[in-house]
């Protein structure tokens, strides 16, 4: 008779997937958080930042292409240009929202800044006939705020690399 060794299955990853998701959730709370802040105390609507989705994004899924800093920032920027160009000929109305989403999707393919979230950001600037300001505050502000939020979080707090491309 031989001698046989069980064999042991590999020790299962839901608490490391747990605690990877619960580290990544918390990010996005205080994230969320300082945009809470800065909607009352510039009593801006939350509901015109729109970094929410690309928040869970950089936090959830940080190796994704669309949560690097090119992305990320270039997606927000580029797409809401785009929003403000088809206010700016056409006016606001729903063909025109409809028609700024899908050229920023081709405005970000074009520019290698693809960032799903960003999508959001033409309707936002159509439909509340936002100012040219708009693209600054909370745009350009938010969008390099969240990089860098998601550079401390990522290699101070998870000790973990990110981005794994600026450009």
């Amino acid at each position: 008779m031989t001698d046989r060794t069980e064999t042991k299955d590999p020790p299962s990853n839901i608490g490391r997937i747990a605690l990877a998701g619960a580290v990544a959730g918390l990010g996005a709370a205080i994230a969320i958080g300082g945009m809470e802040w800065f909607s009352i105390s510039e009593q801006f609507p939350l509901a015109l930042i729109p970094f929410a989705t690309s928040i869970v994004l950089v936090m959830g899924s940080p190796h994704a292409e669309p949560a690097q800093p090119r992305a990320l920032v270039g997606g927000h920027v580029v797409s809401a240009l785009v929003g403000l160009a088809v206010l700016k000929v056409t006016g606001p109305g729903e063909v025109a929202a409809a028609a700024g989403v899908g050229l920023a999707v081709l405005a970000m393919y074009l520019t290698g800044t693809f960032h799903p979230p960003a999508g959001i950001n033409p309707l936002l600037v159509i439909s509340h006939n936002l100012p040219w300001t708009f693209l600054f505050a909370p745009v350009l502000c938010g969008a390099l705020l969240l990089t860098a939020f998601a550079l401390v979080w990522h290699r101070w707090i998870r000790r973990e690399p990110w981005p794994h491309r600026w450009l």
